[in-house]
């Protein structure tokens, strides 16, 4: 068979996922498989080829090799030898079909199955996940059986080859030129059936269990972020491998800051005499308090940028700004003179030639020629 690339062959990028490579697979198989394609040996060749491929890059170590090494790398590790369209006809279906029949990869004669991914949510409060935090989270998940090893037989007993399936795992149902393998319905894949079951698991290899990990989360995370842990899931069966554990996080609200992405917004409380005198208040920061200068005359909503005052991102680059809206508060609690302080001064306002509520007048322009449009 000739040694073309791998990515051109099956039509994918370098960088495709797992997902895209087997879709491209599919799509190649089901056009060039022998039953559809009989007596056409070229059909046969690209049939093999794109397995070969498919083989090769969906095997994380094999497709690290080959990206550095090529061909010639994985010759030298263990050698691709070629392989029957018969072999490649049993792959198909438990390779790219048996996701969606419930099915694994074979090992050793008998169906291997990945164990389940499982979800959990982390929350944080915001200065935790700005500042990284280690939390300790509990989870309830299926573990290998310790006495039985995963086998599902009790310890010393002897295991039987399945009648159903001799062994492979698999039965295979045809009908015309397309197949479809399936788990064997006697032995659930094992290739095996057990003549006395483990008292622990009852046969099914794996017992639920409560289990505690440290979970390190890095500085600048957000809600929705991920973090996985590889091997942390449920365990598999038939000696697959165990799944992963993916922590999603959930930053609390806080009562001082509202985060977008790198970015912390604020509102800042100042008295009516700071808002038209101007002055100085302090501003909470992540890294502590810090002097916001208010020039006078500043009108309420004014929002003030205080530049790499948010949060630096998980995945790199410089920290957000912090955004400072300016509230003036209306004062309460007010005594009878200060009441009277405040009718003349309103008065004095009023009285003078000068323009002081540059928004009030404008407004009531506005609403002037809203009327006036009406009426006419």
């Amino acid at each position: 068979m000739s040694k073309r690339d791998y990515y051109k062959v099956l039509g994918v990028s370098r960088t495709a996922t797992e997902a895209e490579i087997k879709k491209a697979y599919r799509r190649l198989a089901m056009k060039y498989h022998p039953d559809r394609n009989p007596n056409d040996q070229e059909a046969e060749e690209k049939f093999k080829e794109a397995k070969e491929a498919y083989e090769v890059l969906t095997d994380p170590q094999r497709r690290a090799i080959y990206d550095q090494y090529g061909h010639e790398g994985l010759d030298a590790r263990s050698g691709v030898g070629g392989f029957s369209a018969a072999d490649a006809f049993n792959d198909i279906f438990g390779d790219v079909f048996g996701d969606i029949f419930g099915a694994g990869r074979r090992g050793g004669g008998r169906q291997v199955y990945r164990g389940a991914d499982l979800r959990y949510e982390l929350e944080l409060d915001l200065e935790q996940a700005v500042f990284g935090h280690t939390a300790t989270v509990e989870f309830t998940t299926l573990v290998e059986c310790e006495p039985c090893k995963g086998t599902g037989a009790a310890p010393g007993s002897k295991t039987i080859t399945c009648e159903t399936c001799n062994g492979v795992g698999q039965v295979r149902i045809q009908q015309g030129f397309f197949a479809i393998q399936q788990t064997c319905p006697r032995c659930k894949g094992r290739g095996q059936t057990i003549s006395q079951p483990c008292d622990t698991c009852l046969g099914q290899g794996r017992v639920r269990k409560k289990k505690t990990l440290n979970v390190k989360v890095p500085p600048g995370v957000d809600t929705g972020d991920r973090i996985r842990l590889a091997g942390e899931g449920e365990a598999g069966r038939n000696g697959g491998p165990p799944g992963d554990l993916y922590v999603e996080i959930r930053v609390r609200e806080h009562p001082i800051f509202e985060r977008d992405g790198s970015h912390l917004s604020c509102e800042v409380p100042i008295s009516f005499a700071t808002a038209a005198l101007g002055g100085t208040v302090e501003v909470p920061t992540l890294g502590g308090t810090v002097e916001l200068k208010v020039p006078p005359e500043t009108q309420s909503g004014r929002i003030f940028r205080l530049r790499e005052k948010g949060v630096k991102p998980v995945r790199g680059g410089p920290p957000g700004d912090l955004f400072c809206r300016i509230v003036v508060e209306t004062p309460v609690n007010l005594t009878e003179e200060q009441k009277e302080l405040l009718r003349r001064f309103d008065e004095s306002l009023r009285n003078s030639k000068r323009k002081h509520s540059p928004r009030e007048s404008s407004w009531l322009d506005g609403v002037k020629r809203f009327f006036e449009a009406i009426r006419s």
